[in-house]
């Protein structure tokens, strides 16, 4: 599965040094690579990103809006904390849009992007994600559900579900110690990745809502 993140790094690489900054430091907050209640230096990350403090205090802005942030007057800012109690809320917004997103992507997906999403399905299938390291797998269902997103040609609907899908990837990676595994998750991608290629609307929503169900019963199930 190596394959596919290479690429989605090298599709980041020309992006503006704003964009750069916001993506890496959004993906460290969400993995909780940044812990919540963290504070943010944008020095220091500037100095290790090596870009300048403009590209980053910009992204940060961003970051607040997306409710991964949160600023306070003469104090800084900071990670925020992962609140469990949002799951139902999240989880509701996620069954209604994550389908809608699916069927979109069944319909209107180009060929380019449907050979796309049938590569990402059979490398999955092809490489088992059985052996990977638990975070590595939390990253590519993170990529995975991005192309999902991308696919469905609507840039709103893309926009408020990386919100939401990055809010609950926040949940599940507190509890990543609790779950015995991922895996099974991932390999639910696979049915579902195979009908959109496949242009079959109906059932590409029904697998998403039954994955993101699945992703709730989960969490719920280690609470």
């Amino acid at each position: 599965m190596s394959l596919a993140v290479k690429d989605e790094a090298a599709a980041q690489a020309g992006l503006p040094l704003s964009e750069q900054a916001y993506r890496h430091l959004r993906d460290q907050l969400i993995m909780l690579e940044i812990r919540p209640g963290d504070a943010i230096n944008d020095s220091a990350l500037a100095t290790k990103l090596g870009i300048g403090r403009t590209p980053v205090r910009e992204a940060l802005k961003r970051l607040e809006s997306d409710h991964l942030v949160v600023s306070y007057p003469r104090r800084g800012t900071f990670a925020t904390r992962v609140d469990i109690t949002e799951l139902a809320d999240i989880s509701e917004i996620r069954e209604l849009l994550e389908p809608l997103a699916a069927r979109r992507a069944a319909q209107t997906a180009t060929l380019e992007m449907r050979s796309r999403l049938r590569e990402l399905a059979a490398d999955i299938a092809g490489s088992g994600p059985g052996g990977t390291d638990q975070l590595s797998l939390m990253r590519y269902d993170i990529m995975v559900h991005r192309q999902i997103y991308a696919a469905a040609a609507n840039p709103h609907l893309e926009d408020v579900l990386i919100r939401y899908d990055n809010l609950a990837t926040r949940i599940w990676c507190l509890v990543l110690d609790k779950i015995p595994s991922v895996a099974g998750h991932i390999i639910e991608h696979v049915e579902l990745l195979n009908a959109i290629a496949d242009g079959d609307a109906e059932l590409a929503g029904r697998l998403a809502l039954e994955h993101v169900t699945s992703f709730e019963k989960t969490i719920r199930s280690v609470l």
